[in-house]
């Protein structure tokens, strides 16, 4: 099972984030589930959401303590919330930042890291710098936990229109440019 924990701030869509993989991951027949979990509820404040991911039933219906994968949506966050507490010995962290990942792991020592400019992408291909689809693609280039072309499905189907295949590009170029370390 591949455990997954997500730090953003309300209204940066990490809790959409969580659901979408989780549909492409149940799409692509695994096992899946996604939840948040929120502290004060007002846009901005931290907020957290899970993700687990298997081949095969999960029967856990808890927080996730002790994560494979941490994904953050918000740099900032990195200096106010202990971002990989509890992360797993070989855990990756997956961060939006125009710091390369040696930068950010002898910064915070992380054990491995992975990093896109995402606000650059998003305001590039959205046009506003909301970044929870592109950072999927980033999480995917890092754990290889489904396939990028898992996600155009259920992004089209939360988005619509023009932002569905808007977005998907967006989490195809962060895919590109996401570097691991």
């Amino acid at each position: 099972m591949i455990e997954i924990r997500l730090h953003g701030r309300g209204g940066q869509g990490g809790v959409t984030s969580a659901e979408l993989l989780a549909k492409a991951a149940i799409a692509e027949g695994k096992y899946a589930q996604a939840f948040p979990s929120f502290g004060p509820e007002r846009r901005g404040a931290p907020v957290m959401a899970f993700v687990r991911v298997d081949d095969e039933q999960i029967r856990l219906r808890e927080k996730i303590y002790s994560p494979d994968i941490v994904l953050v949506l918000d740099p900032s966050l990195l200096d106010i919330v202990d971002v990989a507490e509890g992360l797993s010995e070989n855990g990756t962290v997956v961060v939006n930042s125009a710091m390369t990942p040696e930068e950010l792991k002898e910064k915070y020592g992380f054990p491995k890291v992975a990093t896109v400019d995402a606000n650059k992408v998003a305001m590039e291909e959205l046009g506003v710098p909301i970044t929870n689809t592109t950072m999927l693609g980033a999480l995917l280039k890092a754990s290889g936990i489904i396939g990028v072309q898992e996600m155009e499905e259920p992004i089209g189907e939360r988005f619509g229109g023009k932002l569905g295949p808007k977005n998907f590009k967006a989490l195809e170029r962060a895919y590109g440019e996401t570097m691991v370390a």
